[in-house]
């Protein structure tokens, strides 16, 4: 059973990717799960709740300079990436705003597992994710109205509340039953990452079908932009964790946080709030930063290695 769990969640883009292209080619199998985007979403939130403890917090106020660092590079070079790429390549109003929206949204769920693989500080990346998924049912609004308002209208009060609903309400029950019925939890702890991988998967097969007609027109344009928009987020976050001078482990961390997005909840907002075209950048996304993550784990984690060796090396010699 642990190893059908392990498969399922290390072939998640996979199964990600033929979800997309089963929506894209016959999009009546997954509209039915159109009405229902709010609550898979709110799954995915209740499953990370669950992997959260009191002691986390507690990790927020003891590192509390790191932790803004991260917050502060999360909502300011994605974002700002997001409108840059969106004059730059002059999109249409539907396709902006998802730009936008899967730039203002916090880190995503994944980052903690590849910051763990690249061998990163998972502590920070945990204290990261809580972080930006707490305040953004006030900063994502916010940074959406700001950013993309000239091209479309955003509601500010719907959008907090419907983030209030769908990921802070879940993230904190799943918190609340992880503190008062830990013992519960540890048994049903183990499958809960699978679930979470076939909600997403649901999740983004539904949004691909709802666009499928403009998928197809527009597809390889959003995935030159996603690859940009990832690959500016991982550098940028690099860079400015080394400007505040963090150190490699930390400073991966912030990297993979910043490029890795909750772009499910970009995808949500954007079938909720706006044209089903909008989610496409999110879906996409979804499938892009999963790649681009397990590439940049297995370099970090090869390049430990690489360093371990040639330090085992150099205190033999030494000896010798």
């Amino acid at each position: 059973m642990k190893k059908c769990c392990d498969f399922l969640v290390s072939h998640m883009a996979v199964f990600v990717v033929l979800i997309g292209v089963v929506g894209a080619l016959w999009p009546w199998t997954l509209k039915w799960a159109a009405p229902y985007v709010g609550w898979l979403l709110g799954i995915v939130m209740f499953g990370m709740g669950m992997t959260l403890t009191v002691a986390d917090f507690k990790t927020v106020f003891k590192r509390p300079w790191e932790v803004l660092i991260g917050i502060f590079a999360q909502f300011l070079i994605m974002p700002f990436v997001a409108w840059g790429l969106v004059r730059i390549f002059a999109l249409p109003p539907e396709l902006a705003i998802g730009v936008i929206l899967v730039g203002t949204c916090p880190g995503g769920t994944a980052s903690n597992v590849i910051s763990y693989l690249a061998r990163g500080d998972v502590a920070l990346s945990v204290s990261m994710t809580m972080a930006t998924t707490l305040l953004a049912p006030i900063v994502t609004p916010a940074l959406t109205w700001l950013l993309a308002g000239a091209w479309i209208h955003v509601s500010f009060l719907s959008m907090m509340i419907s983030i209030v609903q769908m990921v802070l309400v879940p993230v904190l029950l799943g918190l609340g039953v992880n503190h008062f019925f830990s013992r519960s939890v540890e048994k049903v702890l183990p499958a809960m990452p699978v679930v979470s991988v076939v909600t997403i998967v649901i999740l983004v097969g539904c949004v691909v079908s709802l666009s499928a007609s403009r998928l197809f027109d527009v597809g390889l344009l959003m995935a030159v932009i996603v690859v940009l928009h990832n690959v500016f987020g991982l550098t940028l976050g690099y860079l400015m964790a080394k400007l505040f001078r963090l150190d490699s482990k930390k400073s991966r961390t912030v990297a993979i946080e910043v490029g890795m997005q909750n772009s499910g909840m970009a995808a949500s907002l954007a079938v909720l709030y706006f044209n089903p075209a909008a989610a496409i950048p999110g879906a996409i996304f979804s499938v892009w930063h999963n790649i681009s993550g397990s590439l940049i784990a297995n370099y970090f984690s090869r390049r430990d290695e690489k360093s371990e060796e040639v330090r085992i090396k150099e205190s033999t010699a030494h000896v010798a």
